[in-house]
């Protein structure tokens, strides 16, 4: 108790020097006249809708907030604004509806209140810059900073964990200038404050194995001359869907042959309509950008800018819908997916998203489909699966190692899979605006925002501020799947964390009683080997190639033989399977009553992966 009441006074005690030492209070003036005030009680970096929402949110709950962005960017919106992502990837209720709208959402509050100003499934961007920028005009204790450049964290040093009390930047005349605050949200796109501070994080698919692997970039792209008889042409095709706003489909896009395959793509086409008689095509996969990199991001860049008019013409000469539309310029900015993973007090996991599963601190829901984009040109992508509905920890927003930090949006303390249902926009709005209430309740209780997260009561307290606040944080009552009452469950969770399987957008693919090939097997090995290296040091490769040679399905023991190669253990000739029993590898009662000469199914494969990996390597997927 003593150590903690300890913690907790240094906290408050160092941000409040460090504002009102370094900065007077004299120094305290008013944003709207763009004079930089010196003392705040939260500076939000980045500007993208997370970022507005995370002020906004603040503001209302009566704190002073500095919104500041350090991209040298001129507008507010960030990737929809400058990057031209016009369509929302949305989170709907569970609960059966006559059709999809803003009243069955998942995602309310600030988002819905600026979805709703908006045109529909896709947006005009104007629209959004201006929704946006209204938000942030009706709040006077906003102070907002555009044009920024190079921003740092300023970081005090305690017993434990480091603390941030401000920042410092150089502004648009190249001046150094700094700001202190008793919390910061860090909602850049790519968990930048966080990173600097000292946070710790994985990169792309770094979790999964690979950490030189992330999804494709886009560059979005538009083309003009769309009249409304155009427009609902788009729809009429037996590969397209389509409603007022957003057109998708044109399958057959993929065909296209760029000009350097190896970094560059096209997928069928997702389409946004604008209010100017154009259309922002967002499809293009640009390969091999590292986002953390400048360099790197300007080379992207440059590749798109060079490609798009040439997928204009593509598509002009394809598809007789696209034949009188004209090649209009690409976005300035280029749409990134994945970053920086941020590791915080807790981590969703692909497991927490296959159950459903709710949690004490959810300060908000996600449904949407855990969509995988293409890797690279060998790659295809994937619908890992999609879920009903599942909560968001307010943990995963608290960094490890820095306190008086909070971090929102795609970069937030998400495992890769899971991270491509919760990466979007919304949600991240949501866990914006749950991140600037929990300052205005931590400086309220006089707790740092660690201590926050930690509490089960000041989180009840919290999910009920956000409740009448316009959020909506009940969990629906769910029905169990067909595939989550199979026998082998246990281990087909195991297997799609570690990105051995995918049930795609319906959950069928699964095929827990299809039968294991040796090409299944192969890949999982690989999947396996590259996931826990440690203990899985071996090579089944030779095995599984000679197996592939006949096409059969693989038996419980050909499937034995594997792990014990895999695991670097040279397996007893008929006697694999009894080898993983008599190393303590198999102790699951279902699986101790296989026949090792019976066919194997996929979900006895998931299934033995999972027990060898628990009982061996000591890692359950739960």
């Amino acid at each position: 108790m003593e150590k903690r009441l300890y913690r907790m006074k240094a906290c408050l005690i160092l941000s409040l020097l460090a504002g009102l030492i370094l900065f007077p209070i004299a120094g305290q003036e008013d944003v709207k006249a763009g004079r930089l005030g010196a003392r705040y009680d939260v500076i939000v970096v980045g500007t993208d809708p997370e970022g507005v929402a995370a002020a906004v949110s603040a503001a209302r709950n009566g704190l002073k907030v500095l919104l500041i962005d350090g991209r040298n960017r001129g507008k507010l919106g960030g990737l929809i604004t400058l990057g031209w992502l016009n369509s929302l990837d949305l989170s709907f209720s569970p609960v059966k509806s006559a059709r999809k709208s803003a009243a069955n959402m998942l995602n309310k509050g600030i988002f819905l209140e600026w979805y709703r100003e908006l045109e529909g499934s896709s947006m005009d961007i104007r629209t959004a810059e201006s929704s946006l920028q209204a938000l942030i005009d009706r709040e006077p204790n906003i102070t907002l900073l555009l044009k920024q450049r190079t921003i740092m964290p300023i970081v005090s040093k305690l017993k434990d964990d480091a603390l941030l009390t401000g920042i410092s930047f150089v502004n648009e005349a190249g001046e150094r200038k700094e700001a202190y605050a008793g919390a910061v949200i860090d909602a850049t796109q790519d968990g930048d404050i966080a990173a600097l501070a000292g946070a710790p994080y994985t990169i792309g698919r770094e979790d999964l194995g690979d950490p030189h692997a992330r999804m494709a970039v886009t560059l979005v792209f538009q083309m003009s001359g769309v009249t409304d008889q155009i427009w609902q042409s788009f729809g009429r095709r037996s590969d397209t869907g389509s409603d007022n706003r957003s057109a998708w489909g044109f399958k057959s896009a993929k065909n296209y042959e760029s000009s350097n395959p190896e970094r560059l793509a096209l997928r069928g086409l997702n389409i946004g309509r604008q209010n100017n008689h154009t259309i922002l095509i967002n499809a293009m996969h640009i390969f091999g950008v590292n986002p953390l990199d400048a360099a790197s991001v300007e080379e992207g860049l440059r590749l798109g800018r060079q490609e798009a008019p040439r997928i204009a013409a593509y598509l002009k000469r394809s598809f007789k819908e696209f034949g009188s539309l004209e090649y209009a310029g690409a976005a300035p900015e280029l749409y990134v997916r994945e970053s920086r993973h941020i590791q915080g007090e807790y981590r969703l996991t692909m497991a927490d998203v296959m159950q459903d599963r709710d949690f004490w601190d959810a300060i908000a829901y996600g449904s949407y489909d855990v969509d995988i984009q293409r890797l690279g040109p060998g790659d295809y992508g994937a619908i890992m699966m999609s879920p009903k509905q599942y909560g968001i920890p307010f943990r995963t927003l608290v960094p490890q190692k820095i306190d008086g930090l909070l971090v929102v949006g795609r970069s937030a303390s998400y495992d890769t899979l899971p991270h491509g249902s919760a990466r979007t926009i919304p949600i991240g709005m949501a866990t914006a605006q749950a991140a600037g209430a929990a300052v205005k309740l931590a400086q309220n209780k006089g707790v740092s925002l660690r201590e926050l997260s930690r509490s089960h009561l000041w989180m009840a307290e919290l999910r009920g501020m956000l409740q009448k606040q316009g959020m909506d944080l009940k969990m629906k009552e769910l029905a169990k799947s067909d595939f989550e009452k199979h026998w082998t469950y246990k281990g087909l969770l195991a297997a799609v964390s570690m990105c051995m399987t995918i049930g795609g957008y319906d959950n069928s693919r699964w095929e827990l009683d299809g039968k294991l090939t040796a090409a299944k097997q192969y890949a999982m090995m690989q999947r396996l080997t590259a996931m826990h290296p440690k203990d899985f040091r071996g090579n089944p490769a030779e095995a599984l190639k000679a197996w592939k040679q006949s096409r059969r399905q693989l038996t419980v023991e050909q499937a034995a033989e594997a792990m014990l190669l895999a695991a670097d253990v040279m397996p007893p000739s008929g006697g694999a399977y009894e080898e993983l029993i008599r190393r303590g590898w198999i102790k699951n009662t279902r699986l101790l009553q296989l026949d090792e000469n019976k066919l194997c199914t996929n979900g006895e494969a998931y299934m033995i992966i999972g027990e060898v990996v628990r009982q061996y390597a000591g890692v359950e997927y739960k």
